[in-house]
């Protein structure tokens, strides 16, 4: 009986059909797909038709890499879940910014927010997300009263459920402003604490700044984005977007130098 937690993926089976594989046969894809970038997984009929019918909602990343291997097209345009919030700063009006999330500051409507599920609650268990990963956080000037982002080229190094990341050195858009994060990982979900010293020679003259952060990782496990949280000059709390964005496995020496630059 199909119920509201249960919604068939419709889309999924239309591409599987129009690749025309059976359950069995997608599996295998998947299998060989995972093979062969050196990702071994356990893809079965059985899960197969539990992502059709919508038991299982949102895909572990390996899973989520091999289907976009085979059918060639975005997890997310195979009617999976991808519970990453879009988000925009706005000023306050009181000298800070807050959050206005949907695509164009608006907020999404009621109940619409995601919500994990079995499977994405287990997600940690076999996730790794030690490797260099571009950094971006939007911010409110209240001083120059202009929106502006910040990049760093950052090394996350995973301890079973701890990630610890530092931006490389000559890594970030502001020169001499190096970032620090402190996280642990929850399933889809990623909460922790962030500090940046940022440059005496900068706009901000060598102020510290700290304050907590909380992201929610897309089914391939290539993407996290979510929301920070931290104080402003006058000790009002803002708040603004933050994602973390994949970009390289190795941490061998010759591959930090070359994220050892500002981000483009």
């Amino acid at each position: 009986m199909t119920t509201a937690e249960h919604v068939p993926n419709d889309m999924l089976r239309a591409v599987r059909i129009g690749l025309r594989l059976s359950q069995d046969d997608l599996a295998r894809e998947l299998r060989q797909a995972g093979a062969e970038a050196g990702e071994p997984n356990d893809a079965s009929k059985r899960l197969v038709q539990r992502w059709e019918t919508g038991i299982s909602r949102s895909p572990r990343p390996v899973y989520a890499r091999a289907l976009e291997k085979v059918t060639g097209l975005p997890v997310e345009a195979l009617g999976f879940r991808l519970p990453v919030p879009m988000a925009r700063v706005r000023e306050d009006s009181a000298g800070g910014h807050d959050m206005a999330s949907g695509p164009d500051g608006v907020a999404p409507p009621t109940g619409s927010s995601p919500r994990p599920v079995a499977e994405e609650a287990s997600q940690s268990a076999g996730a790794h997300y030690s490797g260099i990963w571009l950094s971006r956080y939007e911010f409110f000037s209240s001083g120059r009263g202009e929106t502006f982002s910040a990049t760093h080229h950052v090394v996350l190094v995973q301890h079973g459920a701890r990630l610890t990341g530092h931006s490389l050195p000559g890594a970030s858009s502001n020169p001499d402003s190096p970032l620090s994060l402190d996280l642990s990982v929850d399933g889809n979900v990623v909460t922790g604490t962030w500090v940046e010293q940022t440059a005496a020679s900068g706009y901000y003259a060598g102020a510290r700044y700290h304050g907590a952060l909380q992201l929610l990782v897309e089914p391939t496990g290539r993407r996290m984005a979510g929301k920070w949280v931290g104080f402003g000059k006058d000790f009002d709390v803002n708040t603004g977007p933050w994602e973390l964005v994949f970009k390289d496995l190795s941490m061998s020496k010759a591959t930090m130098d070359r994220y050892s630059r500002p981000p483009e």
